[in-house]
């Protein structure tokens, strides 16, 4: 491809959810890769003159027609800026016949509100609407903020998720560096609940990332918060009505108080089968400050009641989620075994 080649028509930009990416590297360009296609920075400044046919959208990114860009061609302008762009394995770095150039976009991804919009977040603004689009770099790289592209800095990058050819950071850590520069309290609370209510992540992650961004010293990241567990437990508790009547459990009492007869209290439980001295507990646990202490206080309940002969199974909601048959069987293991097992110690169950 030359400066004069000419060029695809360009659809007009949408307000839309990204679903589908086209071509958008014959239209986006970087100066590495207009030079290796035989343009020098003269001839390319030449064509970003006033009323011609390109433009310099970034520093040392140019879009390869007039008129605003696509939602997809912001996107890859602004990684084509941040990253250490590399062609991908088998694709050679001047295209024979001006065939498209895929770059592999190194120590760089989407993050923030744009990729939450890329994950398909109901809540998510849409990509026009963002006056800028969050990447995430490396805290070392020599890289600043400037137009569409605001950088963020990580000391260590998450594995990216490719969303329609597009590097994107995992939900939890976009959410965290949406967070960061939201102060509107319903926003935040909506993008959190769509993130768990819409299957995208558990609230355990969420929290874990928005703690070592050290938003939780923020009171409207906190209410969001404290929601999103309560939402995040009502789903799990669904989930594990849904694995006991559709893999065929029998029933079982449920949101039970456990105590000994005239002694005290032994905690609450989530679903247990009296028959079978078998109790299944949600390790909703958030990743706070105070996880070890609570942990431990998981334990201790665990190490009692099965002094007392009941056994206890412990399920997180990502299993409920993933692997539902599995957390089943281990259940139904449990339960069956309860014949080979001493009777358990009387206790008085009350409900929750």
């Amino acid at each position: 491809m030359t400066h004069n080649t000419p060029l695809p028509r360009v659809p007009s930009a949408s307000p839309r959810r990204v679903r589908h990416l086209s071509d958008v590297h014959r239209r986006v360009a970087t100066a590495t890769r207009l030079r290796s296609q035989g343009v020098t920075s003269a001839e390319a400044d030449e064509q970003c003159r006033p009323g011609g046919p390109w433009q310099q959208v970034l520093p040392g990114v140019y879009l390869l027609h007039p008129g605003p860009p696509t939602s997809e061609e912001r996107l890859h302008a602004v990684l084509m800026y941040a990253a250490r762009e590399t062609s991908a394995p088998g694709v050679p770095s001047q295209p024979a016949s001006g065939g498209p150039h895929r770059p592999v976009y190194r120590d760089a991804m989407i993050t923030g509100l744009a990729a939450l919009n890329l994950h398909g977040l109901a809540s998510a603004p849409p990509l026009m609407s963002l006056e800028h689009v969050d990447v995430l770099v490396p805290r070392l790289r020599r890289l600043r903020s400037t137009g569409c592209a605001h950088v963020v800095r990580t000391a260590s990058l998450p594995a990216p998720e490719q969303v329609t050819g597009v590097p994107v950071a995992p939900v939890p850590r976009a959410l965290a560096d949406a967070v960061a520069g939201l102060t509107d309290a319903s926003v935040v609370r909506r993008l959190l609940s769509d993130a768990v209510r819409g299957g995208h992540c558990e609230p355990a992650s969420v929290v874990r990332e928005l703690t070592d961004a050290k938003l939780l010293s923020r009171p409207h990241v906190v209410d969001a918060v404290d929601a999103l567990l309560a939402e995040g437990r009502a789903i799990a508790e669904d989930r594990l009505y849904a694995m006991v009547r559709e893999h065929g459990l029998p029933d079982p009492v449920w949101n039970v108080d456990l105590r000994l007869p005239g002694g005290p209290h032994l905690g609450g439980l989530d679903a247990y089968w009296p028959g079978q001295a078998v109790a299944v507990e949600l390790d909703t646990r958030a990743p706070r400050q105070d996880e070890d202490a609570l942990w431990s206080e998981y334990a201790r309940k665990r190490e009692h009641l099965e002094r007392l002969g009941i056994t206890v199974v412990y399920v997180t909601p990502r299993k409920l989620r993933d692997a539902s048959e599995q957390q089943a069987a281990v259940v139904r293991t449990a339960l069956m075994a309860s014949g080979d097992r001493d009777p358990a110690a009387y206790v008085v169950v009350l409900p929750r």
